[in-house]
């Protein structure tokens, strides 16, 4: 079982403080790090941060795939290995208010396939999204990523177990961060049902207590079936949510 935290580059002082938060956490074996269009720092560039902070700690960026050319050398490539990052996960993200940063076009089916020619040592991880569309859609989409080379996914996050276990079945032996994260308000629920067609099970509770007691469970969940989980802190501290779950 692998546990990863997944703590976004705002800033690069607000980064290293999170990343301090992480370090006083047992269990963590990794941390994952979105690309957001609107932050200074890359994904790949936090990625060396952690590397460089805390090297215990694996780095998995996440790579906007709309932003590669497939047919080109990913040029920070060769930085990351450098820096023992052998580890990314591929997304198509959403396009970006300004053009800041030029856009390919490309999709995150043909970025795995370029960057498995490119980097054959890495793991080239998927994004897996249980709520955008029914079923046999994602699932046939998963398998066009497992056929373009990609090692596994990080799901968008679960609040159900049972949902989790069913996908789990159809994605038998393949390796999957399960993500788990913290809706705390009202408002951020209504957010997760409205904006990202999230799916939450009877008794949930928008409280810090209710997604504690969840964290433990995917844990079990993880420990159980043999596989990996990550975490995504919003709104509330890295240690006031998991301090205690995760040592």
């Amino acid at each position: 079982m692998r546990v990863a935290i997944e703590v976004v580059p705002r800033s690069n002082d607000s980064f290293l403080a999170q990343l301090s938060e992480v370090a006083s956490l047992n269990a963590v074996d990794a941390v994952n790090v979105p690309d957001l269009a609107h932050f200074k720092l890359a994904g790949w560039q936090a990625a060396l941060q952690v590397r460089a902070s805390h090297p215990g700690y694996r780095a998995v960026p996440h790579v906007r795939a709309m932003e590669v050319d497939p047919g080109a050398d990913w040029w920070p490539g060769a930085r990351l290995s450098a820096a023992g990052v052998n580890e990314v996960l591929v997304v198509t993200g959403d396009p970006p208010a300004t053009m800041a940063r030029p856009l390919t076009g490309a999709h995150s089916v043909e970025v795995i396939r370029a960057f498995k020619r490119q980097f054959p040592d890495w793991r080239v991880y998927a994004g897996l999204d249980p709520y955008r569309a029914g079923f046999s859609h994602e699932l046939e989409y998963a398998h066009r990523k497992l056929e373009a080379g990609a090692d596994g996914f990080f799901t968008q996050p679960f609040f159900d177990l049972r949902l989790m276990a069913v996908w789990r079945e159809m994605l038998p032996g393949v390796p999957v961060f399960w993500g788990v994260t913290s809706v705390t308000t009202r408002n951020a629920m209504d957010y997760w049902l409205k904006r990202n067609r999230a799916v939450f099970p009877a008794g949930f509770e928008p409280s810090l207590e209710w997604h504690r007691r969840f964290a433990g469970a995917a844990l079990d969940f993880a420990a159980e079936h043999d596989t990996n989980v990550y975490f995504m802190p919003i709104r509330v501290g890295i240690t006031a949510w998991l301090a205690g779950v995760l040592g």
